[in-house]
């Protein structure tokens, strides 16, 4: 009896930890975890939570980086759209800013592929031909959240709904 007591309690354990897991919070705002994508440590302080996306067929993974850095840090949302933009050697005709409003917060989508630059500051050590970038920045008064997923073109389109569900699931921050 005591053996199953512990494993009922073994299994809520997990179970619990489960549920943890599968919420990202960044400031006031909180997210549900795409099945499949898996938290991971972030790479560097400046990043606040980090999520991998399993590449198809084993190929190389997508990275989803969220930041916050406090009221009036960071850059306002157009510097922010600016830089995302410049990360990318693709030209105009690939870049989409897409200002909009989800579940209360001002929201703005950007999107982009091409060949991402280098920048051994953000952990990139030579330029990767075929990517893409597709971001969120969610604005708060506490200041802005930003949320940038980039990795293989192919796989960042494909994944371009779970990405959205994932901003639409957003709680807090009103």
């Amino acid at each position: 009896m005591k053996r199953l007591a512990a494993l009922a309690f073994l299994l809520a354990a997990a179970v619990s930890l489960d549920a943890e897991d599968a919420k990202i919070s960044v400031s006031a705002f909180s997210f549900s975890r795409p099945e499949g994508w898996k938290k991971v440590e972030p790479k560097s302080a400046m990043r606040k939570a980090q999520l991998e996306v399993p590449g198809k067929d084993g190929g190389k993974v997508g990275e989803v980086t969220f930041f916050f850095f406090g009221g009036g840090q960071g850059g306002d949302v157009q510097a922010n759209v600016t830089r995302w933009l410049a990360q990318f050697s693709g030209g105009k005709d690939v870049q989409k800013v897409e200002p909009q409003e989800i579940a209360g917060v001002k929201v703005t989508l950007v999107s982009t592929e091409g060949t991402m630059k280098a920048s051994p500051f953000a952990g990139i050590p030579e330029d990767q031909a075929d990517f893409a970038l597709l971001g969120a920045i969610m604005e708060h008064a506490e200041g802005p959240v930003f949320i940038k997923m980039t990795g293989p073109a192919a796989l960042v389109k494909s994944s371009r709904e779970t990405f959205l569900g994932m901003v639409k699931s957003v709680t807090g921050g009103k």
